[in-house]
Order: C-alpha cells, then structure tokens, then sequence
C-alpha cells in the first residue's frame, strides 16, 4: 500500500514516521508539503508529530488553515485512512476531523516518557492487530495532551467504539478524560493518538509494540 507524509514547518518528528512507513511497507512515503492542493493516489495519509507553526494561537491551530489539510479532508471524506500522532492529532481536531479538544496537560509540564495504553477497540483498520484489552507500551512527548470533550460527544464516542486507545491504569500522562490516548472517527479511517507508535517499531527501539498499527494500516487486513 503507498503512504504520503504530510510535512508543516515545525513537525520534527517526519524523519521518524518517515523511517517507520519506509520499513514496514518496502516503499518510501510520498511527502507532501503544506502548500499542495492536491494530494496523490495513496491508501494512508499520516500528519507526523513536533510543533507546527511553533504551537503558536493553539498547537495546530495554524496547521489546520493550511492548502493540505482540505486536501486532506477530501481524501478523508473518499475514505482514505489517515493518522495523526502527537501534534497530529493536534491538527486533525483543529481541522474538525476528529471531535473534541487537546489542552494543557494537567500537571502543566511537558511530559515526555513510556506509557502503557489499553486496546479499547481492536475493530478497526488501525487497531486489527491488536487483541481487546490488550495492554502495549507507547512513549509520548507533549505539553498539549489533555483530551475533553463535553458530556454528549464523549457519550457518543464510547457508545460508538470510537475510543480505540486509553492509558493504562495509572499511566495517564495528562488527565485526558476518560484515559482517553487514542480514536477515530464515526467512519473509522481517521486516528488521532498523542502517543508515538513509530518509536517503538524495531528492536533497536527496544520493543516493536507500535508496529502492529502500522502494518494493520498499510495492510489488506480484514477486521474481525
């Protein structure tokens, strides 16, 4: 399956998700740049981590305002999978493609280790892999990772399976609620998660939890 990597000015995390698309699917990602209107006939779209436009208004705030986020939501809308990590997730909420909000971590402090995550939902294109409630590791890095979202929408989101990933007991790094780390949305082929699944591919990572959502991404899997 081809993959396209979105690049804004400030993501720093493209070289990894790069590396990790690259291993995983035999080919190198198409990277596209912020100012194009038009993207290329690819199966996954993945907006990399970092600090877009510098986290300035609101972390990917700017970014979402850009040519190749309504390229984006165009791909989204035909289906094409898409995934966001960290400020990627960021932007995607931004963008309206995914719901609610990411504020400031509760502890008011960047927050950059090894968590544990949930797998709420193994029933989707990103998560088939996976069993149901099985517990991987993930590291993250943010300073914006505290997801809300008002009594109705985050009702809807449980009702519907949309929650795919949760911080494990007691490793909630940012008191998102409901533990939330990860979802999709209604459709299923757009994830947005804070923690980093491309840092934890290879053994030289020190384990190869986060590979498994890649190659249910970029594979002809089917979900049980």
């Amino acid at each position: 399956m081809k993959s396209a990597l979105i690049q804004l000015p400030g993501l720093n995390r493209d070289r990894d998700m790069f590396a990790a698309l690259r291993q995983i699917s035999g080919t190198d990602p198409v990277t596209v740049w912020q100012t194009e209107t038009e993207l290329p006939d690819v199966d996954l779209i993945v907006i990399p981590g970092g600090f877009s436009y510098g986290d300035y208004l609101r972390c990917g705030a700017i970014a979402a305002r850009m040519p190749v986020m309504r390229a984006v939501a165009e791909k989204a809308r035909a289906g094409v999978r898409v995934i966001g990590v960290c400020n990627g997730f960021q932007i995607l909420l931004e963008a309206g493609l995914l719901p609610g909000a990411l504020m400031r971590n509760a502890s008011l402090k960047f927050v950059c280790r090894e968590v544990r995550l949930t797998v709420a939902n193994n029933r989707t294109a990103f998560t088939s892999l996976y069993a149901a409630g099985e517990v991987i590791r993930c590291p993250v890095a943010h300073h914006d990772g505290n997801y809300f979202a008002d009594a109705d929408t985050l009702a809807a989101l449980e009702d519907r399976g949309q929650v795919v990933f949760r911080y494990a007991e007691g490793t909630n790094p940012n008191g998102s609620v409901n533990d939330i780390a990860g979802l999709v949305n209604e459709a299923g082929n757009v994830l947005g998660m804070m923690p980093h699944p491309e840092n934890l591919i290879e053994p030289a990572h020190g384990g190869t939890d986060g590979r498994r959502l890649f190659e249910a991404a970029l594979g002809q899997v089917e979900i049980a």
